[in-house]
């Protein structure tokens, strides 16, 4: 049994966190939050989704980006800032764009190996995260938009993923609380959706009340590995030694990394959600209960119990700001107005977070050069839907089940070595 310090009380935290306990060891989780899933892992889009496995690294993200940049209700906004952190990051997403067939094969297949084990660890738990198996319907407008869903669709069946495509009227069956016109549609049955804050927070809570330590409100200032161990200093000063240590930092990943001699390339890509408090019977009504996904627009909805409606989407390339732009919240808004008119946007409560992301979208999960170091992160707009794998992938690796004399992969599970 191991003394294993984890950093980072998110998604990725908490179940490796859940995973080692699992597994023996003893567990002392960090993080600069009073309680676990503040930040990224705070109030995203909800959805457990295999379908939205498509990794972004084509020409045709590239070519949208650009043409957005001076939009800032665009889908996707990169800020013209320049910084050496966001053109080197750039430089490995345009290198990265051959690998796009098979990175999105893999991440469809880690997502539906992710789906038992994070179902299982609330089950074991006890823990109500407002989980609704109702699957996901993603939508189009265009026959155009249609066909590259039927491409997508090829790749994720060599996954193994299933999908039904549906005709317009078949997507109005699904959900006829949805208003438009629409060009089809695909059901995927197996993804499901819930609350990542209510998991996430009832998680750590059940693994502290059963010895796991949790540092909580501690920023660290410092975390060096050597052949003794691992040292970490926390910015009130004080000092704690652990046999090993694993990184599920967030964006912060990146400079701890480098404090450990690693390069981790994660930048932070700001997202954004509304969740709209379904106060009165005729919203509540009106809302739609299947989850929803517009290719289009980049925004995917849950619907979280009776009386909140999820609504997240957007990227934002602007460094490590986590302000809350009214002009990137209104585009949110309109759509729910848009697309279930009888819902009360009255109470709508905004929120931003930062994923991390490599450039190759895949998640950095393994050994760092100092072997009592390892990484579980990177995990970009898929954190949710990836981190059950993740969890169990990292646990193999800690416990030498899976051999890596470098920064690599467990077998099966593609990610950045960088």
């Amino acid at each position: 049994m191991s003394d294993i310090a984890i950093l980072g009380a998110g998604i990725t935290g908490i179940t490796t966190a859940f995973e080692l306990h699992r597994r023996g060891h003893a567990v002392t989780v960090y993080d600069r939050q009073r309680y676990a899933a503040m930040e990224t892992s705070f109030a995203n889009g909800g959805q457990l989704s295999a379908s939205n496995g498509e990794v972004w690294n084509s020409w045709a993200t590239v070519f949208k980006g650009l043409k957005w940049m001076f939009r800032a209700d665009a889908p996707l906004l990169v800020s013209p800032t320049p910084s050496w952190h966001k053109l080197s990051w750039m430089a490995e997403f345009l290198a990265a764009i051959p690998n796009y067939r098979s990175n999105t094969v893999e991440t469809a297949r880690m997502a539906m190996r992710a789906r038992h084990v994070l179902t299982g660890m609330a089950d074991e738990a006890g823990v109500d995260f407002d989980h609704s198996p109702a699957g996901i319907l993603h939508f189009y407008k265009t026959k155009s938009e249609l066909e590259k869903a039927r491409k997508v669709t090829a790749l994720y069946a060599e996954a193994g993923l299933k999908r039904e495509e549906l005709t317009p009227d078949e997507v109005r069956a699904k959900e006829p609380k949805l208003t438009g016109q629409f060009a089809g549609g695909y059901l995927t049955e197996s993804d499901s959706t819930g609350d990542i804050h209510k998991f996430t927070f009832g998680l750590a809570e059940w693994l502290r009340a059963r010895g796991v330590d949790f540092a909580m409100g501690c920023e660290i200032a410092g975390a060096e590995a050597d052949t003794d161990g691992v040292r970490i200093e926390t910015a009130e000063g004080a000092v704690r030694r652990h046999d090993r240590v694993v990184v599920c930092a967030g964006t912060g990943s990146r400079a701890l990394a480098r404090g450990f001699g690693d390069r981790v390339n994660i930048y932070p890509v700001k997202g954004y959600s509304i969740t709209v408090n379904l106060h009165d019977h005729a919203s509540q009504s009106a809302a739609p209960t299947v989850s929803l996904l517009d290719d289009d627009a980049k925004i995917v909805t849950s619907r979280l119990g009776r009386d909140r409606f999820r609504l997240a989407g957007t990227a934002e390339f602007n460094g490590y700001n986590r302000d809350i732009r009214m002009d990137r919240v209104e585009p949110l808004i309109k759509w729910c107005e848009r697309y279930f008119p009888e819902v009360s946007t009255e109470q709508v409560v905004p929120w931003a977070g930062l994923r991390p992301m490599m450039p190759a979208m895949m998640p950095r999960v393994g050994r760092g050069r100092n072997p009592r170091v390892f990484y579980n992160t990177g995990h970009g707009h898929l954190g949710w839907t990836l981190s059950g794998a993740t969890a169990a992938a990292i646990g193999q690796v800690v416990d030498g089940q899976t051999v890596a004399d470098r920064p690599t992969a467990v077998p099966g599970l593609a990610i950045s070595a960088k």
